[in-house]
């Protein structure tokens, strides 16, 4: 499997003329399937009101903190593109360039996807529930061969070899096909002085930040993405996070739904 973090080319280590620009994650609101509990992977489901209202109050953490983005990425997927286009109209900035790519999908959950967490935990047991869901390099089984055909047939993956919609991902497998997208389009991008905002997933982010802060097996266990809670990273020169892991425009807020996001399945 390629390393995770690949090393940036040379002219992406280049100093910049001026500062780097902030990076700003947001996972997108809550979905259905967030509300019902469910793995939701490569399908498409849409904002729930709820959610919808708290891409809207996303956006106004960020406007109150004057973290007006100058580009935006997001998947291929609804939520993920709702989400955003809720925070731009927010914020007065549906005129900025926007750029979406299969690279900031969901996990593709293979087998478990539309499955009801609660029942996965009852039937493999809360340890392999654990594995599956938080460590590295666990994966389910794959997703079944007819379902992935028509996955592949979406036309949003056209450009994909035929293999390259996967079956099934782990943690890891994310954070290597995160890594080219992080160094080829948004590290440059924030060494240009750009404020970044990249809304996706909960586990692209997770990939993500695996690549920023070099994280453990341990410690990308124990990381859990809030819904619509956006999470700033500033950087040092050579492109390292100035504080590990980020920070959060509103803690308490976002510690109170990341508490929710590792409940999941157990109630």
């Amino acid at each position: 499997m390629p390393e995770p973090h690949r090393r940036l080319p040379h002219h992406h280590r280049r100093r910049p003329l001026g500062p780097l620009g902030p990076l700003v994650l947001v996972r997108h609101g809550q979905s259905t399937a967030n509300a019902e509990g469910r793995f939701t992977g490569w399908v498409d489901v849409p904002l729930t009101r709820h959610g919808e209202a708290e891409a809207v109050a996303a956006a106004g953490l960020l406007g109150g903190a004057g973290l007006l983005p100058d580009v935006v990425h997001t998947s291929v997927m609804v939520r993920s593109i709702r989400s955003a286009d809720l925070m731009l109209a927010a914020l007065d900035r549906m005129w900025i360039p926007v750029r979406r790519t299969w690279r900031l999908n969901e996990r593709q959950y293979g087998a478990l996807t539309g499955r009801d967490k609660r029942e996965v935990r009852a039937e493999a047991g809360g340890e392999r529930y654990r594995v599956w869901r938080r460590s590295m390099h666990g994966r389910p089984a794959p997703l079944p061969p007819a379902d992935l055909a028509r996955l592949r047939a979406d036309p949003r993956y056209a450009a994909l070899r035929p293999d390259g919609v996967p079956a099934v991902e782990s943690l890891a497998d994310m954070a290597a096909r995160v890594a080219p997208y992080w160094a080829d389009v948004l590290a440059p991008q924030l060494r240009e002085g750009r404020t970044v905002l990249v809304v996706a997933h909960g586990n692209a982010l997770r990939a993500l930040c695996v690549i920023l802060d070099r994280l453990t097996d341990p410690e990308a266990a124990r990381l859990d993405i809030p819904t619509a809670a956006p999470l700033r990273y500033d950087f040092t020169a050579e492109l390292r996070p100035l504080t590990r892991g980020g920070v959060y425009l509103d803690p308490e807020t976002a510690r109170a739904r990341a508490a929710l996001v590792a409940a999941e399945g157990r109630r």
